[in-house]
């Protein structure tokens, strides 16, 4: 039997203000799992990647961008995502919004995002180009980040 052992593991959170809470649960919910069986834990917790949380009217401004140059039927809500995206440290510092351009060919198959295999439709980048000037333009005609 070993005297020892090591147990890793990542935490993913879809709200911030959990996020920045979860280390002392963390420690809690270890010592709790092991005090019965009479053995220590020793706990690193490196806090990650903060969870992107779109400001409400940056997400306004991206969504009415999408319906005033594709339309509303090219505009879905998809739900938040656990993956890691470095994107949330920008929201620490300024209001914004992350939003995904469909880059699958109508129809065609679907590649995962992080493999080798990885195919897009280029027909996708003057789309992504145009939303991004398009919620560039929007966002200061509606004074989007500035902070008071």
């Amino acid at each position: 039997m070993p005297d020892q052992g090591i147990a890793a593991g990542t935490v993913r959170i879809l709200d911030a203000f959990a996020w920045a809470g979860c280390e002392a649960v963390v420690r809690e919910a270890v010592l709790d799992i092991v005090r019965p069986y009479g053995v220590t834990a020793t706990v690193d917790y490196l806090q990650g990647v903060p969870p992107v949380v779109n400001d409400a009217a940056s997400a306004r401004i991206v969504a009415d961008t999408a319906d005033a140059q594709l339309g509303p039927h090219h505009r879905s809500e998809v739900p938040q995502s656990l993956g890691g995206e470095d994107f949330g440290w920008y929201l620490e510092g300024v209001p914004g919004a992350m939003f995904r351009l469909g880059t699958r060919t109508p129809g065609g198959a679907t590649y995962d995002l992080h493999q080798g295999d990885l195919r897009i439709d280029e027909g996708a980048v003057p789309v992504g180009a145009a939303m991004l000037a398009g919620i560039a333009v929007r966002a200061v005609g509606h004074g989007a980040g500035t902070r008071s």
